[in-house]
């Protein structure tokens, strides 16, 4: 295929449910065409036999017959085959989660490195309302592991660091999640009144990973896509969904799922900014730009130092200049400061951090759009 008529197929990628073969379906997607792969593959539980309650009740587990391999190897086999293909499929800053148990995560964790992924957390989800140990073996299994890798060790990929941070009571983001398993009304049923599928994923879990790791607009695809969870949130987020599933009975109840599903407002979609990500904006250029006038007094917190603004963005206490991090760490008498957090301007009586400034720097520069001038005397 022609590099023109690929690219003209990636841009072009639209929401879609793919019917077949998990393979055969990732193998005709184009090179590069997503940003993010949400798996939750077969976890090969090795069931031996029915799993009875001390009633002798029969617990409603997993024992279709896409759990089961013949073999370790065979497992081995198709999950290195699927992991390489989205690895090809993923464009270069894109990212993977996979979702397994004690069973196969650590196979799969293998697979990833062998296949040049690039690991950047692991993640436990802790269930509130796990399923007993009803034999009394063993502990009760209450939690699953996710891992987050990006396609390599290069990758710029995304994380909305700030926007996570704030959802948790701004507190940073930890690698332990607790959410409940799907159950109750959110738990899709069929005719019968029976599960429609054993491993449906609570969208709570789906929302935390797309919300947190894409961007509107961004292409998840799920390889193995049940009914239909990822496509349910990407959807209502506002990102487009590439979901492959084989068995046509889940199919059918993803697509109706997904139907239903209203997306938010393009205004409800927005993260918060990362500092990071934001061009860098010397507090020299302030000056230079007439933002911050020489001869500015500049606090530290609660007005306990002192410093002025020089005319080449240098600040001077006493007999010691330099820069805005360098003379606040030598009054503070620490290694490191963040000057643009440490020292204020006197703002009618109140002292505002100079980071408050750097917005309106940015705009003159043509790097953000015009809104909400500041600027000090």
């Amino acid at each position: 295929m022609s590099d023109r008529r690929r690219s003209r197929r990636v841009a072009n990628l639209k929401s879609r449910l793919i019917v077949g073969d998990c393979l055969e379906a990732l193998r005709r997607l184009p090179d590069a065409s997503v940003d993010l792969v949400f798996a939750d593959p077969p976890y090969n539980l090795q069931l031996d036999g029915e799993l009875l309650r001390p009633n002798n009740t029969r617990v409603d587990g997993v024992d279709n017959d896409w759990d089961k391999f013949s073999s370790f190897a065979a497992y081995d086999e198709f999950c290195r085959e699927w992991i390489g293909e989205c690895r090809r499929i993923l464009k270069p800053d894109g990212a993977m989660w996979l979702i397994g148990s004690y069973h196969n995560v650590f196979r799969l964790g293998v697979a990833l490195q062998d296949l040049g992924y690039w690991i950047l957390n692991d993640v436990v989800w802790r269930k509130t309302n796990p399923m007993p140990n009803f034999r009394g073996r063993r502990f009760t299994n209450a939690h699953e592991t996710l891992i987050w890798a990006s396609r390599d060790q290069k990758s710029k990929y995304t994380f909305n660091y700030e926007s996570l941070k704030s959802a948790n009571d701004d507190v940073q983001m930890r690698s332990d999640w607790l959410f409940p398993i799907c159950a109750g009304p959110e738990r899709l049923k069929d005719g019968e009144g029976r599960k429609a599928h054993p491993t449906q994923k609570p969208e709570a879990l789906l929302h935390r990973i797309i919300l947190g790791t894409t961007n509107p607009g961004d292409v998840v695809l799920d390889p193995f896509f049940g009914t239909g969870t990822t496509g349910a949130v990407a959807k209502k987020l506002g990102r487009r969904w590439i979901g492959i599933e084989r068995d046509t009975t889940y199919a059918a109840v993803a697509e109706a799922r997904i139907a239903e599903i209203e997306p938010l407002a393009v205004s409800e979609l927005e993260t918060q900014r990362s500092k990071r990500a934001e061009p860098r904006v010397p507090f020299g250029t302030l000056v230079e730009l007439g933002i911050v006038k020489p001869g500015l007094k500049l606090f530290g917190p609660r007005r306990k130092f002192r410093a002025v603004v020089k005319a080449d963005g240098t600040l001077r206490v006493g007999q010691a200049q330099g820069s805005i991090h360098r003379i606040g760490a030598e009054v503070q008498g620490k290694t490191a400061c963040n000057g643009w957090t440490f020292w204020h301007y006197d703002d009618g009586g109140d002292l505002q951090p100079i980071d408050v400034l750097r917005d309106e720097a940015k705009r003159q520069l043509g790097l953000l759009p015009a809104e909400n001038l500041i600027a000090a005397e």
